[in-house]
């Protein structure tokens, strides 16, 4: 940033200090913060006043419509799966446990003009990318980019951004071959075989039922 010249409006989310550093060199004019994730975080919203504490309503409220998601160019996200409809799981480990919540990743995936996913193509031996991800959290519409080790997909729905890279030397592929890379390399996992009981309830922004999530039934063998 500095070498280039370029400045951020506005940095927005779960603030850490690599965030705040930005902010107190001047390449941010402002921090809009709704959680804190390290002491450095808390120290900056306590000195800073260009850094200002927000409510989960300013930050995401798909009914509020000064939210600040909306006012996003980019987010960059993780996610513990992709898979090659762009679909992200950042809620259910590839073992069909409960791993945590989804916070605001699909509030920014759904707000932020460009939607950045960065993810290893192998978690250990469970590849991130895959045809399926076990529970689906933030929808692929909302997703443009996949960032991997192993290469760079572009949701096609994004053509402005695939015609915008067509010249600039990364590896780009599909998100189709980074999955057979992943699967190249591991093998393809069977499946988690879930029983019928519903224990967890994934609801998209507007409230609708998104996906769910079921009890883990023991492992069967197939013949």
């Amino acid at each position: 940033m500095e070498e280039r010249g370029i400045k951020m409006g506005l940095g927005l989310g779960g603030i850490t200090t690599p965030m705040c550093n930005l902010l107190a060199k001047g390449l941010i004019d402002k921090i809009v913060d709704t959680q804190d994730f390290d002491m450095g975080a808390i120290e900056s919203i306590k000195t800073n006043p260009n850094h200002i504490e927000i409510s989960a309503s300013e930050y995401a409220d798909p009914f509020n419509k000064g939210a600040y998601v909306n006012k996003l160019d980019f987010v960059i996200l993780a996610s513990l799966e992709v898979d090659v409809n762009f679909n992200c799981n950042v809620v259910v480990g590839s073992d069909g446990m409960i791993t945590g919540a989804q916070g605001g990743h699909p509030d920014t995936a759904a707000g932020a003009k460009c939607t950045i996913v960065i993810a290893p193509l192998l978690q250990g031996r469970i590849p991130a990318i895959c045809t399926n991800v076990t529970t689906v959290t933030t929808p692929g519409e909302t997703v443009d980019v996949v960032i991997t080790d192993y290469g760079i997909a572009i949701n096609p729905r994004r053509q402005d951004l695939i015609e915008c890279m067509k010249d600039v030397k990364l590896p780009f592929c599909t998100i189709e071959e980074l999955r057979d890379k992943a699967y190249g390399i591991v093998g393809e996992p069977d499946p988690v075989q879930f029983g019928d009981r519903v224990v967890g309830i994934i609801e998209s922004r507007d409230g609708t039922v998104l996906d769910v999530v079921r009890e883990i039934k023991d492992y069967e063998f197939q013949d």
